[in-house]
């Protein structure tokens, strides 16, 4: 009995080196890894890891394109922020009464300036 047990384990043992010879390089240049039953069991595992990596990889490409579309929208808000605060100067700056007089004058609209303060009409 003690023959035979020496005899299974010295035969485990050149299996495991025939199975780890089977596994090199050479096994996965020539496709033969990928028909083993072991890689086919694992098969839908393999599958599960390549759809989640793909989701990963979408996922930080549509991340990118939101902060560029942030940054572009930013940089816009603060264009229109600048032009309104522009415009809004420009108007004040127009709207004061010395303006619109010279503005009155220059294109001889042949308005003049109150000298009376308006009068209020009371309806009885």
């Amino acid at each position: 009995m003690v023959r035979e047990k020496k005899s299974i384990e010295f035969i485990d043992e050149q299996k495991e080196q025939t199975e780890s010879k089977r596994m090199s390089v050479r096994g996965l240049i020539d496709g033969s890894l990928l028909t083993r039953e072991a890689v086919i069991k694992q098969l839908p595992y393999i599958i599960f890891l390549t759809l989640l990596i793909l989701i990963y990889i979408g996922n930080r490409y549509h991340a990118e394109k939101v902060v560029r579309k942030t940054v572009e929208l930013q940089n816009e808000v603060r264009e229109l922020r600048s032009e309104a605060i522009t415009t809004s100067a420009e108007l004040m700056f127009i709207s004061k009464q010395s303006e619109v007089t010279k503005l009155v004058k220059r294109k001889n609209l042949e308005l003049e300036e109150l000298q009376k303060p308006p009068k209020i009409i009371e309806i009885n």
